[in-house]
């Protein structure tokens, strides 16, 4: 059995609205004989008159008042899927988000965000996940909305990304700490005892590569998985942290912070999602969120 043109529920809508041939062809812009047509193919799906002539008009038949209702409904719930999405009344909007991003994000920027998103919609709630790597699955099985971090290589090609932020290395001791008198050079920067940030347990990285034309080479003592738990240990004791200056504003209060006597190129923190949240009116808000507060 062939499927019915849907393209007819349209004009059975209108016909049974009008109750004229005529009528209804002017308002959907159509002949009166493409009308008859469209009205003799809807009699022949159906299997009923639907429209009867009674003296010089069309009452309907029992058929057409049974439909008329439910074909009206079909058709305004049809108008209302494609009608672009409107922005959500805020206020009344009850969801929650899923946010994987590093301990310095949440620290630096959570509170600021958490009080946006307070203000305008006070239903939402926000779930922060720790970035334990860097796989791309979580947002395409949608477990996780949004992400941050830094494009590499193994961020997903179909991923949407937006830069948020510039952030640098920077040294980071305890108060009193040698390094904390005098120049520091990159000969005393390497002779220090050094806390590495590794989630795959490497030891070595971009500072090691920027250290090596100069014939030195970092003591990398401790190798941890992220900047929160390196700057702990760093305040705990005479270890190095490197880690990004902005991101990590909130951890290292109290700290010694001091710029790398290195070469080393600054770094782009982006948001990231998956496309198909792409035309979300909620999600496109909190990615705007995100945004400013980062900006800000």
């Amino acid at each position: 059995m062939s499927k019915p043109d849907l393209n007819l529920l349209l004009v059975l809508d209108v016909l049974l609205s009008e109750g004229s041939v005529a009528r209804a062809a002017r308002r959907l812009r159509l002949s009166p004989s493409a009308m008859s047509r469209s009205l003799a193919r809807l009699r022949e799906t159906t299997g009923d008159p639907l429209l009867v002539r009674a003296g010089r008009g069309l009452v309907p038949s029992p058929r057409a008042l049974e439909l008329r209702e439910r074909v009206r409904q079909l058709v305004q719930d049809a108008e209302a899927a494609l009608r672009p999405v409107r922005q959500p009344a805020l206020h009344k909007l009850a969801r929650s988000f899923t946010l994987r991003t590093s301990d310095g994000f949440v620290e630096t920027f959570g509170p600021a965000l958490i009080a946006r998103v307070a203000a305008e919609a006070p239903g939402v709630r926000l779930r922060f996940m720790p970035k334990l790597d860097k796989d791309s699955t979580l947002m395409r099985d949608g477990t996780v909305d949004l992400e941050t971090g830094v494009v590499g290589k193994a961020t997903g090609p179909e991923l949407r990304a937006q830069a948020l932020l510039r952030d640098r290395f920077v040294g980071v001791v305890r108060a009193g700490h040698p390094l904390a008198e005098g120049e520091i050079t990159a000969g005393r920067y390497a002779a220090g005892r050094h806390v590495g940030v590794s989630r795959r347990g490497r030891d070595e990285g971009p500072f090691d590569e920027a250290l090596a034309p100069l014939g030195l080479k970092r003591d990398v003592v401790a190798t941890v998985g992220g900047f929160s738990a390196a700057l702990a240990l760093a305040r705990a004791s005479d270890l190095i942290a490197s880690v990004p200056e902005r991101h990590t504003a909130g951890l290292r209060s109290g700290m010694f912070r001091f710029a790398l006597p290195l070469e080393l190129p600054e770094i782009t923190v982006s948001l990231l999602w998956h496309p198909r949240m792409d035309g979300d009116p909620a999600h496109r808000w909190l990615r705007g969120c995100v945004r400013e507060v980062c900006a800000a």
